[in-house]
């Protein structure tokens, strides 16, 4: 089938358009886009230059995609958006570009759901399999790993990171990295243990949650410890691909690890 573009809306002749591509009223798509097959886009979209998106996407009512970073030291240079398979952009969402401060791409990976009002800064990195809800704010160079979810109203300061399978409740604002598996809330962010829901449905075994539920609290303390000593692994913890993860997140992290709920005082 071939693309289908509605009269009223402006596509550059120099835009590479897949197979079976929608275009809505009033869209607009600039010449250095490139756009994948089956991916369908509502009214009144703008996907501007320097934009790659994948195939089978759908990119809802007023987004705008490859938008000029809100970055005081951008000077105009050529940086990208890179948007991958299946990805869903609902109403109003803003992605933009990367900065020469940075590698220049602002980049969500597959099978990712923005819900309306979510906005991507310049040069942050969103896994796949991953959900953002209404009105999440995403500052700069922010990485957010796979099968996350971040509730709706939270606003992630600039350089933090939050680990694979992590959960963040709503209107949470954080400002430390989240370790991956762990469920952060509250303002400011603080740790409550592990993401059990989102882990039971990702298929963890009830062996590998009940290691991990075991080993959490010991692991980040123990690492944090012995980042702040300059020493190496205690060679003591739990030798899984899991806790592994967890403690190469937590020795690299720079802004910091989010504190425990329960230590918070």
């Amino acid at each position: 089938m071939s693309v289908e573009i509605h009269p009223t809306a402006i596509v550059s002749k120099k835009a590479q358009l897949g197979v079976n591509v929608k275009v809505g009223p009033f869209s607009i798509i600039e010449d250095s886009v490139k756009i994948g097959d089956n991916t369908e886009i509502s009214s009144n979209v703008k996907i501007r230059d320097f934009t790659t998106i994948g195939s089978d996407c759908k990119i809802y009512e007023g987004a705008v995609i490859g938008g000029i970073p809100q970055h005081l030291g951008f000077k105009g240079e050529e940086s990208y958006v890179h948007i991958g398979n299946s990805v869903i952009i609902r109403e109003y969402v803003t992605i933009h570009r990367g900065t020469s401060f940075d590698d220049g791409i602002t980049e969500i990976g597959d099978n990712t759901y923005l819900m309306a009002y979510v906005h991507i800064a310049h040069d942050c990195k969103v896994g796949h399999d991953t959900i953002l809800a209404n009105a999440v704010t995403v500052a700069g160079h922010v990485k957010i790993g796979n099968y996350v979810f971040i509730g709706g109203l939270t606003p992630i300061h600039q350089f933090c990171r939050i680990g694979d399978y992590a959960m963040v409740g709503g209107a949470s604002a954080v400002d430390k990295d989240i370790p991956p598996f762990t469920r952060a809330s509250k303002n400011h962010a603080m740790l409550y243990g592990l993401n059990l829901v989102g882990l039971k449905r990702r298929g963890f075994t009830s062996e590998q949650i009940k290691l991990l539920k075991e080993s959490i609290q010991n692991t980040v303390q123990k690492v944090c410890n012995l980042r702040r000593r300059n020493k190496g692994s205690s060679g003591k913890l739990p030798q899984t691909s899991e806790i592994q993860k967890l403690i190469d997140f937590v020795k690299t992290s720079k802004r910091g690890i989010a504190p425990e709920a329960s230590k918070r005082k």
